[in-house]
């Protein structure tokens, strides 16, 4: 065995690291494990709420935590990383009031869960419970350096930007079952992207073993086909060989040579959480075994044999890590929950608010031309004047550029887009930052998370509502919460574009309409445009604000001659939470959105000529914030209300305004609150099913007849 005959650094002969970064490694692995036991106390004295621990983890981490850079490096943490964020830097008190939810936990405020670690000093981006979501997030993290790289404009946007800068992305086992693993492979590979996969694998993903969970019970043999990804496997449990592993990945991307697969053999002393027992499931024989494993009984037997430190002087060094431990515990018992009334802040920016004053904009346009312009056409120059205007603005998904192979573009039109709302703007800026994704809807979302979060301005579109649903993870438990869940520290001002709708013969699988699941989705914007005009404002609002945001387009909108504009200029915006009274009127109020404002307006105008009912209609615009001071101000002058919208009856739109409605303006109502909506079905492809199943103008007309009593 070589002697210790450095303080720092490592023995090249040996391997083997030096006394002093021994002991210090030693002492975090401990603290972490006093953490863990001291949190399982609490926890069953009610003061923490939620049991997860890292033991039997903490080598592998505090090898990777001695080659990775804090502050420079990016790191998606999971749950069992108790050990590497203290190395990275996160204290133990820090981590602790996290279990207590204290309104001083820095991770999340007391909005998360224990061991979501979160801290942006070092570049720890938060962490949330869904397994294997931080994976795509990870690559469009790597991703944004990429792009800043080859763009100096951008280069001065991006958070903490370095050379040689990497991604690190912690995972357990049984995450690589997820299909989400597997994208984030294919694009790192894909794109030559410095990120460190590190699966961290115990053997169990809660009861199941990793047989069960992997073809061949080893997920490294499983990826050898994968282009330029370095695939190292150690012990995880053994200090010495998850350095030299640690070493060959982190050098491996450090060299721009691919991402790397980590692959470390960890045990799982304790149960998966505070509600699992695992003696339900694992034999008092492989329970003893894996105790023979534990990291914390090899480092101690390492440092002794090899003279690193005494009995003794380790005895010492883990009371003095209890000590400090418990002591942490004591002061973070002191501070307070979050007071009641914080519930709804960090939903949204607290400093920029889209429904305010800097975004109404809507009485000074600029027009630059008198042509009518389609939605298209109005949705494309705001896109192009807004990524002019910010450097920080990438645009991709599935065909949104011109053409991938820059080559063709000599010969070819290009394409942007299925509907060409992006055509052009790969040539204006550059395949850098206008391009295609593979064709994986939570690939784009997870990405321009990750890309967010490095200051970056994504744009990302999916063609069809229809097929958004991969990505309603990443939407729904990624995008929506991750300024809440840190308590503002981190933001994803993502806009994702979306068509939707029907009147075009695309049945079952591209004419569904489905806002109101988004709607119903905590800290996300829903915009839904019905003319080209509003569509060029919210959308420019949508870019500028510092929320995610949801923008749906109608694809029967986009080239209709009745909803055309002129170019209202550079800086045309529409507030978000503004209605618009389209049709004044008197006797009768209709509630609209999307295609059925349209629909409604010719209804209206022939309840007017034939029966003389004055019908007010109103287009909502957005749904997420919903203006209920519009709609109040017209019911209280009408005294009656229909709301009509696209989609399905029952729960929809309509019953959200009705509801609200009643709840909030029942004395001024003359009659009950209507709806006209689509049939509770899928829309289907034959036109007189189609006809049959979505509502038309004279669906309207109807519901405005019968409740002014004809």
């Amino acid at each position: 065995m070589a002697t210790l005959e450095h303080d720092l650094g490592t023995d090249l002969e040996s391997d083997l690291p030096g006394r002093t970064k021994l002991l210090a490694w030693y002492r975090t692995m401990v603290t972490a494990r006093h953490i863990d036991d001291r949190e399982a106390k609490l926890h069953k004295q009610g003061k923490v709420f939620f049991l997860i621990a890292g033991a039997g983890h903490e080598a592998i981490q505090v090898a990777l935590a001695d080659q990775v850079r804090p502050g420079s490096d990016w790191f998606h943490l999971y749950y069992r990383d108790r050990a590497l964020a203290l190395a990275l830097g996160v204290s133990p008190m820090e981590q602790l009031l996290q279990g207590m939810a204290a309104e001083a936990d820095p991770a999340g405020g007391g909005r998360q869960m224990p061991a979501h670690f979160g801290d942006a000093r070092y570049n720890i981006v938060s962490a949330s419970s869904p397994t294997g979501t931080q994976f795509l997030q990870a690559v469009g993290t790597a991703e944004a350096g990429l792009r800043a790289t080859h763009t100096p404009d951008l280069r001065r946007h991006v958070t903490s930007f370095a050379e040689d800068e990497i991604v690190v992305c912690t995972a357990g086992d049984g995450t690589t079952s997820e299909g989400e693993f597997w994208e984030a492979l294919n694009t790192a590979c894909n794109l030559k992207l410095p990120v460190l996969f590190v699966v961290e694998d115990n053997g169990y993903a809660i009861s199941v073993p990793v047989e069960v969970q992997t073809a061949g019970g080893n997920v490294s043999r499983l990826l050898t086909g994968f282009p330029d990804l370095k695939i190292v496997e150690c012990d995880g449990t053994d200090l010495i060989d998850s350095h030299r592993a640690v070493g060959e990945a982190v050098h491996w991307c450090r060299q721009r040579r691919g991402p790397a697969l980590l692959h470390a053999h960890t045990t799982r002393p304790y149960s998966h959480s505070g509600s699992d027992d695992e003696s339900l499931y694992r034999t008092a024989a492989e329970r003893a075994a894996q105790d023979r494993r534990d990291p914390l009984r090899k480092a101690r037997r390492l440092l002794i044999e090899t003279g690193a430190a005494t009995p003794a002087e380790l005895d010492r060094m883990e009371a003095d890590a209890g000590a400090a431990v418990a002591a942490a515990a004591d002061q973070a018992l002191e501070h307070p929950q979050p007071p009641a009334d914080t519930a709804m802040k960090w939903l949204y920016s607290e400093t920029v608010d889209p429904t305010g004053p800097d975004f109404d904009t809507e009485d000074r346009p600029v027009f630059r031309e008198d042509r009518p312009l389609t939605m298209v056409d109005l949705l494309n120059r705001c896109l192009r004047s807004e990524m002019e205007r910010d450097p920080r603005i990438v645009v991709f998904g599935q065909d949104v550029a011109d053409a991938s192979r820059e080559e063709a573009l000599r010969e070819v039109k290009g394409k942007g887009g299925v509907f060409m709302v992006t055509h052009g703007l790969q040539g204006r800026f550059g395949s850098n930052r206008v391009y295609n994704a593979p064709l994986a809807e939570a690939n784009i979302i997870g990405r321009a998370i990750g890309m967010a979060a490095r200051g970056l301005r994504p744009v990302a579109e999916i063609q069809f509502i229809d097929y958004i649903w991969p990505a309603f993870m990443q939407i729904r438990n990624e995008l929506a919460t991750m300024r809440y869940r840190s308590a503002g520290t981190w933001a994803a001002p993502v806009v994702v574009r979306v068509t939707y709708g029907g009147y075009i013969k695309g049945g079952i699988y591209h004419s569904q309409t489905a806002p109101t699941l988004f709607a119903h989705t905590h800290g996300l914007r829903v915009v839904l445009p019905s003319n080209a005009l509003d569509a060029n404002g919210l959308l420019r609002t949508a870019i500028r604000c510092d929320d995610p945001v949801l923008f749906l387009e109608h694809k029967h909108l986009y080239r209709q001659v009745h909803n055309k504009g002129s170019d209202p200029g550079p800086d045309y915006m529409v507030p978000f939470g503004k209605a618009k009274v389209v049709r004044p009127g008197r006797d009768l109020t209709v509630v609209a959105c999307g295609a059925m404002v349209k629909r409604s307006m010719d209804a209206a105008r022939v309840a007017e000529d034939r029966n003389g009912i004055s019908t007010e209609v109103i287009d909502l615009r957005t749904l997420s914030p919903l203006d209920m001071e519009t709609i109040g101000d017209s019911v209280r002058r009408t005294n009656k209300v229909l709301i009509a919208y696209e989609d399905a009856l029952s729960w929809g739109i309509g019953s959200e305004v009705a509801a609200r409605i009643a709840d909030e303006l029942f004395p001024w109502l003359d009659g009950p609150v209507r709806r006209v909506a689509a049939l509770d079905t899928w829309v289907a492809y034959s036109p007189q099913l189609e006809k049959a199943i979505l509502p038309q103008t004279d669906d309207v007309l109807r519901g405005i007849l019968g409740l002014a009593g004809y």
